[in-house]
C-alpha cells in the first residue's frame, strides 16, 4: 500500500470517547490555547538576551512551545475524529462504557468503567477495552468469573453490577 493511502488511512481513526472524556479534552485544549499568549512572551523576552544559539531561556521557551502546539493538534485530531461512548441503558454484558464492580476472594470490591484508549486512566478506575482487564470483562455478565491476569499476578474476580 503506498505511503499516502497508509497515511490517510491513520488519519481517519475514529476515537471513541465518553462524553465526559470530550469535555475533560475540550477543557485541556481551551487551558492550552490559553498558555500561548505567555509562552511567546517567554519566547520574545529570551530573544533579547542575545545570541540564540547559547540561549538556554530561549530554547526552553521554544522546546515549550512545539509541546504545547503538538498537543493542541493531537487534541483537536481526536476531537474532530471522535464518536461518542453512549452509556448502555440495562445491560446485559460488558461493553465500552459499562461501569462493571468485581469482588475477590477475601478483597474487597472493586469497579472499573470501560473505555476507549485515549480516555483510559486506571488509577482513577478508567480502563480501556484493549487492556488486560478489559479484554477480560468485555463480554461477561453479572455473575460469571473473571481471571485478570497483570504483570504482577492473576487474580480471580465475580462481576457483581453492571450499570
Amino acid at each position: 500500500m503506498p505511503y499516502q493511502e497508509r497515511k490517510l488511512i491513520t488519519m481517519n481513526k475514529l476515537y471513541r470517547l465518553t462524553q465526559s472524556g470530550i469535555d475533560e479534552l475540550k477543557q485541556e485544549v481551551a487551558e492550552l490555547k490559553g498558555q500561548r499568549a505567555a509562552i511567546t512572551q517567554r519566547i520574545k523576552t529570551a530573544r533579547e538576551f542575545g545570541d540564540l544559539a547559547e540561549n538556554a531561556e530561549y530554547s526552553s521557551a521554544r522546546q515549550e512551545q512545539e509541546k504545547n502546539e503538538s498537543r493542541i493538534t493531537d487534541i483537536e485530531h481526536i476531537l474532530n475524529n471522535v464518536e461518542v461512548i453512549k452509556t448502555p441503558r440495562n445491560p446485559i454484558e460488558v461493553q465500552l462504557g459499562s461501569t462493571v464492580k468485581l469482588k475477590g476472594t477475601g478483597s474487597k470490591a472493586k469497579q472499573f468503567q470501560v473505555v476507549g484508549t485515549v480516555e483510559a486512566d486506571p488509577l482513577n478506575g478508567k480502563i480501556s477495552d484493549e487492556s488486560p482487564i478489559g479484554l477480560a470483562l468485555v463480554g461477561k455478565k453479572v455473575g460469571d468469573k473473571v481471571e485478570i491476569k497483570t504483570p504482577a499476578e492473576t487474580s480471580s474476580y465475580k462481576i457483581t453490577e453492571i450499570a
